[in-house]
């Protein structure tokens, strides 16, 4: 019965940060900086607005995009933070920003059509992507500092290009582009036939001014996707949102409801609350970021890894070209004989190559004690003839 399963899912790979956690998973003494998880607990009025609602058996059904005050909320925030302006119809709640990404892809995408990826890049896109029978396209931005731009952009427009992926902050690099940036994106594909997907799931976590989005620009081309994972530290709630043009809605909540339904009407609850008196609850996740990234930058400049310092997100990715290894090699090496885990680059695409990721969604401690590890391991393998 395997040659009855649908090609493109057997072609699929597990993310490779999941491969990578899984194969170095379970080690005793392990320090692992892998994975994007926030190590704050989900704030105490969030958790109690839940309970409120259990309490209450609000567990039926809502409506297939999502409770009404909660669309509400969701479209107040993104007003009050980024001026971004939508109505309720505007807005979906999804499963999680994952959800929210699909929905989108398959909406849009065409047998054939192309969609644009600025390399490295966060490889949950790429499956998606394959699965609606388009073709991922990378970008290097390498040479830019990682920095995408509409003069990057414009050698792969085609007519096929259907889509352009716009993830700032980025995982794996922590950038973010600026508002010149952006408007000059918006001001190249203004017009033309494509779709933007911005993926603003960090938006919170930008550490130098507010964020940007390029809905600002060019709003009736643009699907936003967000969620309160990384701002509320809610990644177990699984709520996502899609922000685009009515009809785009109109069509991407018909996929919605044939795939969930709807999202959990416990987490909405929770997620009203999160959006509305918890309007500012990143702000001391943020700062405690900002102190971590500050003491990581450093001590990974300090070893002679070069590092772009990022803007966004709690990420570093250092090169370890200098080394000559693969980066699977190299972090698989580190884990044997340091007892860290980073995540190699190539995970992030071929483009990722040559670098590692390190979270910083870490204590200080268990950044401290990571990178001592790290800093032994470099100074060991420098000493060797």
């Amino acid at each position: 019965m395997r040659h009855l399963i649908q090609p493109r899912v057997q072609a699929i790979q597990l993310s490779g940060i999941r491969q990578f956690f899984n194969l170095v998973a379970g080690r005793p003494g392990l320090v692992s900086l892998t994975i994007g998880q926030p190590d704050f607990p989900t704030p105490d009025h969030v958790k109690a607005a839940a309970q409120e609602a259990i309490a209450a058996d609000f567990t039926t059904y809502t409506a297939n995009a999502g409770l009404l005050e909660l669309r509400q909320a969701a479209c107040q925030f993104v007003a009050d933070k980024y001026g971004l302006r939508y109505t309720p119809d505007e807005v979906i709640a999804t499963v999680g920003a994952s959800q929210a990404l699909d929905i989108a892809f398959r909406t849009i995408l065409e047998e054939g059509t192309e969609v644009l990826l600025p390399a490295p890049v966060y490889p949950g896109y790429e499956p998606l992507i394959r699965l609606c029978g388009a073709k991922p396209v990378y970008i290097d931005t390498r040479p830019n500092g990682f920095r995408l731009s509409a003069e990057l952009i414009a050698p792969y427009l085609t007519e096929k290009t259907r889509c352009l992926v716009l993830p700032y902050p980025s995982n794996p690099t922590g950038t973010a582009l600026s508002a010149e940036e952006l408007e000059n994106i918006a001001s190249l594909l203004k017009g033309r036939p494509i779709w933007i997907v911005s993926d603003e799931i960090y938006s919170e976590l930008v550490y130098h001014g507010r964020h940007h989005s390029i809905a600002e620009w060019l709003p009736e081309q643009t699907i936003v996707i967000n969620g309160l994972s990384k701002s509320h530290s809610m990644t177990g709630w699984r709520i996502g949102f899609v922000f685009a043009p009515a009809f785009a809605v109109e069509q991407m909540v018909k996929v919605h409801q044939y795939s969930v339904s709807c999202t959990s009407s416990i987490s909405q609850k929770a997620a009203v609350e999160a959006l509305t008196a918890g309007k500012h609850d990143a702000e001391a996740m943020r700062a405690a970021y900002a102190e971590r990234l500050e003491y990581a930058y450093h001590r990974l400049t300090a070893m002679g890894l070069p590092v772009e310092k990022p803007d966004g997100a709690f990420y570093l990715f250092p090169s370890i070209a200098a080394f000559g290894m693969s980066s699977f090699d190299f972090a698989l090496d580190v884990v044997e004989n340091a007892g860290v885990a980073l995540v190699p680059g190539s995970a992030f695409s071929e483009y990722g190559e040559g670098h590692v990721r390190l979270s910083y969604a870490y204590s200080l401690d268990v950044l401290k004690e990571g990178l001592d590890r790290l800093e032994r391991y470099i100074q060991t393998k420098r000493r060797r003839p």
